[in-house]
């Protein structure tokens, strides 16, 4: 075997570690958010009416619309991964920032519906909420809880893509090592799936 060949095979070997490890993290993760979306099942089994009274207080619009935006973002982050694997540098660059972008529009949403629940005192702590029933004051506990927890997933999702960007600007990442960007691929998917669930239990169902 020639020194390059076995270069080649000891990179190749990396990029499966590199996998494998990046899909144990996203286990984890969806340990997490799984016991999460179980505690929220309990709660909401025990507490319906109050639950679907609190929920009316959501906004459907915003919430779709963020919906619509990360469904956006997760189709833009695998086009820049196609557009490495064809050696389309720039337009890789293009897309992973329209991603990044995409992850910014959501969290000025959230900070508008979040402002707007404040304004109505319906926030933990507030005594607005506290004077509600006890599923209401847990309903949205938990709707600060989760939704907060997923907002912070996708604030370092967009900080690993920026990393991922200025990779790809400076040929760290390329056609022929393109590993890194796939794992990033990777997160942000997992971040848009996590909210494909969070919507509906949150915004949908009452």
């Amino acid at each position: 075997m020639t020194t390059q060949e076995h270069a080649v095979e000891n990179v190749h070997r990396d990029d499966i570690r590199s996998r494998m490890g990046m899909w144990l993290f996203l286990f984890s993760e969806l340990i997490l958010f799984g016991g999460l979306f179980l505690m929220y099942s309990v709660y909401r089994y025990m507490h319906q009416q109050d639950f679907s009274i609190a929920s009316k207080e959501m906004n459907t619009f915003l919430g779709t619309l963020n919906t619509v935006i990360l469904l956006t973002s997760s189709l833009t982050m695998a086009l820049s991964i196609a557009a490495i694997k064809k050696g389309k540098k720039g337009f890789s660059i293009f897309l992973q920032i329209v991603t990044i972008l995409c992850g910014i529009a959501f969290m000025v949403n959230k900070v508008i519906e979040w402002s707007h629940e404040f304004a109505e005192g319906n926030f933990p702590g507030s005594s607005i909420l506290a004077n509600k029933p006890s599923g209401q004051i847990l309903y949205f506990g938990m709707y600060y809880s989760m939704v907060g927890l997923h907002g912070l997933h996708v604030l370092i999702g967009m900080a690993i893509i920026g990393f991922m960007t200025v990779f790809t600007i400076r040929g760290k990442i390329t056609k022929d090592d393109y590993v890194k960007l796939e794992a990033a691929g990777l997160y942000w998917h997992l971040v848009d799936i996590i909210w494909i669930f969070l919507f509906p239990l949150f915004y949908l169902i009452t």
